[in-house]
């Protein structure tokens, strides 16, 4: 096996130094390990005498045989000291190499603070900014969405209570014996400039305080590998909740911490994210109606009807569930299936308890069956005489 391997970092030096090059990139790098048949070069790039900045790497001046050089390297191990002779280097990962810009999704349309975000994102300043909202109305892709307009790579990262500082930063692995070093997404974002975007930040309070210097855009270290990190230009963060940081009072969002104010501060301002107005939101579901062969322009505003009476409903404290932009976006991809308008927005109630169930899908019959009947203000008449 050994023999192996030198035979192969043979082959990636000789084809390395084909190139008539003395400092190489990734492209090149990459293009090698493909002629060789291999995914990576960590013994190459992970080895601190050929880097010569980020992404840029010296060609070793070859001797007689790479074969001995890399023998010399990396001497030959005895089963007793294998622990104790184990070399560390990074591990090159598809988040570190992959195109990070997102692709524009076409039935994505712009609302709310778009265009704070194209501004913020455009200015490649750091610029930490927390967005707060009901579930499903769009404050991720809002920001996926404001990046792939600018080109702007971007890499989210969802947190859990189990989310730790190995997760966000970086974390030695053991690999075919040896310690590797691995880039967290935080790392790998602050190293390319990304905008990075931490989803759902209210559920793992637990494990913030590791990021309370990176949210400074100051040089962060790396603890455990004794590393500091210096952010690239146009690195930037953007924190989504359904809360504000302070619980959720009214239980609908479940295990959501209370985030350290001290942790909150360090972010410039607080988006609080509304519902898409009704004009876009019916533009919303007639794109995507007619991306998934359904194209029913009657159907789409029904839909956004029905859902403004029960969110209305909601803030009177008549309901206690509310139908949310991408619950919408799921009957219209869901009546795509079926073709069945009823049968789409009963599928799509099944999640709620009966009650709310019964009750929304007796609202939709009502505003879908009648063009003369007026939509109602609010779902309390048609909860008093629903008759289940």
């Amino acid at each position: 096996m050994r023999n192996k391997n030198l035979e192969i970092r043979d082959k990636f030096y000789k084809l390395l130094s084909s190139l008539n090059k003395e400092v190489v990139g990734w492209e090149e790098i990459n293009g090698v390990c493909e002629k060789i048949g291999v995914r990576s070069a960590n013994w190459f790039t992970g080895d601190p005498s050929n880097k010569v900045s980020r992404g840029q790497y010296r060609v070793p001046n070859l001797q007689p045989s790479t074969a001995e050089m890399v023998a010399q390297v990396i001497p030959m191990k005895k089963p007793d000291d294998v622990k104790s002779s184990n070399r560390i280097t990074n591990i090159t990962t598809e988040l570190e190499t992959e195109n990070l810009v997102p692709a524009v999704y076409e039935n994505y349309v712009p609302f709310g603070h778009f265009n704070d975000l194209l501004a913020i994102f455009g200015s490649k300043q750091f610029y930490p900014i927390f967005i707060t909202g009901h579930s499903g109305n769009g404050k991720t892709m809002s920001v996926e969405q404001a990046c792939a307009k600018l080109g702007r790579k971007f890499i989210c990262v969802s947190m859990t209570p189990e989310t730790d500082e190995s997760d966000l930063l970086g974390n030695f692995i053991l690999i075919n014996g040896e310690m590797q070093w691995r880039d967290g997404p935080v790392t790998v974002a602050a190293r390319q400039g990304a905008v990075l975007c931490i989803d759902e930040i209210d559920y793992g309070a637990q494990n913030l305080a590791s990021l309370q210097r990176v949210l400074e855009g100051k040089p962060f270290l790396l603890k455990k590998k004794n590393e500091t990190v210096v952010p690239a230009q146009g690195f930037t963060v953007v924190a989504t909740a359904n809360t504000k940081g302070k619980g959720s009072d009214d239980g609908r969002y479940m295990f959501t911490n209370i985030l350290n104010e001290a942790f909150l501060e360090r972010f410039l301002n607080t988006y609080e994210q509304e519902f898409p107005s009704i004009a876009v939101e019916k533009k919303i579901l007639k794109k995507e109606l007619k991306s998934n062969g359904r194209e029913d322009d009657d159907f789409a505003n029904k839909l956004v009807d029905w859902a403004e009476v029960i969110r209305k409903s909601f803030v009177e404290d008549a309901v206690d569930e509310v139908i949310s932009t991408r619950r919408l976006v799921h009957i219209a991809r869901t009546y795509g299936v079926f073709g069945d308008r009823t049968k789409a927005v009963q599928l799509c109630l099944n999640r709620f308890d009966d009650d709310t169930k019964f009750s929304f899908l007796d609202l939709y019959r009502k505003i879908d069956g009648d063009e003369s009947v007026a939509v109602p203000e609010s779902i309390e008449t048609v909860v008093e005489h629903n008759p289940f």
